[in-house]
């Protein structure tokens, strides 16, 4: 019987955790985890140890989408982004969109619930994704000592063409909120 065959017939499982070892890389923080695998054997990953996330998809009174404008390190560009950020300790997801949102932009407005989704197969992170509409400024944005952000307005035409580059690192909110608001 070979390996591929062999695997299928294993019935699927719940991996062993085995041990966990921390490691920190400078600005991330992770874990190399050991399991016992369901056919015995045992394997070695790296996972990033990750805040929760926030994001959201935020519309003007006159239905322009929200960006903040601000260089990315790990694409080394400048991108158009969604408001977002980490959740602070003993902060709601709620509660840390708006101050994200207000922070980044200076907007506030109605912002609802729309969904959460894993980050990927190798972090512990959770995004909750969240749409906003009848945004107004209220203030001038307030970012983070290492946050250096431009507001853009666009229309969601304009959007729709932006996400559909590939250029937006928060597309799964955006697109869990075009859905939400009934925009797609």
């Amino acid at each position: 019987m070979n390996d591929r065959v062999l695997r299928l017939k294993i019935k699927m499982e719940k991996w062993q955790k085995i041990s966990e070892t921390p490691m920190k890389d400078n600005f991330r923080k992770l874990a190399r985890r050991v399991f016992l695998l369901p056919d015995g054997r045992k394997e070695i990953y790296d996972v990033l140890l990750e805040y929760d996330t926030v994001c959201v998809l935020a519309l003007t009174t006159d239905q322009k989408v929200i960006l903040a404008k601000q260089f990315r390190t790990g694409p080394e560009k400048i991108l158009n982004e969604l408001p977002g950020g980490y959740i602070e300790k003993n902060e709601s997801p709620k509660e840390a969109i708006k101050k994200e949102l207000l922070e980044e932009t200076g907007y506030s407005g109605k912002i609802d619930f729309v969904g959460k989704t894993i980050a990927n197969a190798y972090s512990t992170r959770i995004s909750h994704h969240f749409a906003a509409i009848d945004c107004h400024k209220i203030a001038e944005p307030k970012n983070d000592k290492n946050e250096f952000t431009e507001v853009v307005l666009v229309s969601l035409d304009e959007f729709k063409k932006h996400l559909k580059t590939g250029k937006l690192t928060d597309s799964l909110t955006a697109y869990t909120g075009l859905n939400y608001l009934k925009l797609v």
